[in-house]
């Protein structure tokens, strides 16, 4: 069945798939500003804001492994409407709680839709559209979790100060209604449809990643993912709070965090540009490398001015850089295995996200300086960069296997 005679576009597919991801957005943006909200209402520690970032991203881990293995039996299609279902509900009801542990509870379940959905949805996309424009397409559908972010900063500057951090969490169950519309509407994947009934156990499936024809592509995924994954939550989760930290107002921190993210716009756009010119090493390794020396200089700004600007192009090539590692990971693997291999790779990247934000959190509490904690950050890139160089393979306009 293919996406003609379903009579989709493949702008209109991008539509469906990318409303969904701005959703899964919303949903990660809005937590950075309820954790600011949050240390100041419920007198947080440190540590106690690193653990809400770090319990979202255990239930990203498990539940981008799960709904991946899911994903190749049951299709692409139902496992998204599944796993936005899941994080709409758990959000919406995190916000009728009065305690932390309670919180953390429903931010697992949060954390297990959003880690489902992301690989499952790029693969999706992946496997919808023609070779010379794959990676194009599904750089242009990262670049709704910009469009998420900004919903969210937005949410944050007008909903949190007036009406609390309760009613914005109450905003992001919304999109539950939007699986209502993806079931009518959004196609499955032609190529899994074309591919049958899956005849592999999941321990076949995972023993084929490591096997040795996938064996590299799989360790620089991990490698990759993990590095990026592990910087991005540690840095982006807790910009709010640095900036409250760093001596500014809720209400301004919030101003200066929706300009920062604005930048994330034309990072996307940018590497969707270059990624069918000059291919997907190149821009991932570029925008990596970017967002190592943004780090570095952030943590160590005093001045306003060298924040929003170090701020804004950390925004910019970080995201840019997503977008290229969401087009180049289903393009390692065969139809078989497509949507574990993603989904694999992208928990073992949240694993380095339960780490990141905990990382903060247990250096701010020993005395360390933003300088220390975003110069590991850098450290940790530049690694990811050195994997995708060496360990990794062009996949330019290459049909899927």
């Amino acid at each position: 069945m293919t996406q003609k005679k379903k009579g989709i576009s493949r702008n209109k597919l991008l539509a469906l798939a990318g409303t969904g991801w701005m959703f899964d957005a919303m949903d990660v943006g809005i937590l950075s500003f309820v954790i600011a909200a949050l240390a100041i209402e419920w007198q947080l520690t440190p540590s106690e804001m690193g653990w809400i970032g770090s319990v979202n991203s255990i239930g990203m881990a498990v539940g981008a492994f799960v709904f991946g293995l899911l994903a190749d039996r049951v299709g692409r299609k139902n496992v998204f409407m599944m796993t936005l279902v899941l994080f709409s509900i758990a959000s919406g009801l995190s916000a009728l709680i009065t305690t932390l542990a309670a919180f953390l509870v429903l931010r697992f379940f949060v954390g297990a839709g959003l880690g489902g959905e992301l690989p499952v949805a790029s693969t999706l996309v992946s496997e919808s559209v023609a070779a010379k424009e794959r990676g194009r397409v599904v750089v242009l559908l990262e670049s709704f979790w910009a469009a998420g972010w900004l919903i969210a900063a937005l949410i944050a500057y007008f909903i949190i100060p007036e009406y609390g951090w309760r009613v914005a969490l109450i905003i992001t169950a919304l999109p539950a209604f939007y699986a209502i519309y993806l079931r009518r509407e959004l196609p499955d994947s032609p190529k899994f449809e074309a591919e049958g009934k899956p005849k592999q156990s999941a321990g076949d499936k995972l023993k084929l990643l490591w096997s040795k024809k996938y064996a590299r592509r799989t360790l620089m995924l991990w490698i990759v993912w993990f590095t990026v994954v592990f910087s991005y939550y540690g840095m982006f989760l807790w910009l709010p709070s640095v900036m409250v930290l760093k001596g500014f107002t809720l209400i301004k921190s919030f101003q200066y965090v929706l300009i920062m993210t604005f930048a994330q716009l034309p990072g996307y756009f940018t590497a969707a540009w270059l990624i069918e010119r000059a291919g997907r090493k190149f821009v991932l390794a570029t925008y990596l490398l970017g967002t190592a020396a943004s780090a570095l200089v952030f943590g160590s700004a005093e001045t306003l001015p060298m924040l929003l600007i170090s701020g804004a192009l950390l925004s910019f090539f970080n995201l840019g850089a997503w977008g290229a590692l969401y087009a180049y990971s289903p393009e390692q693997y065969p139809t078989a295995i497509r949507a574990t291999g993603s989904g694999m790779a992208a928990a073992v990247g949240r694993v380095g996200g339960i780490f990141g934000p905990l990382l903060v959190g247990s250096l701010l509490v020993a005395g360390y300086g933003f300088g220390i904690i975003f110069g590991i950050f850098c450290g940790a890139i530049v690694i990811g960069v050195l994997a995708v160089v060496f360990l990794g393979t062009e996949t330019k306009q290459l049909e899927l296997e």
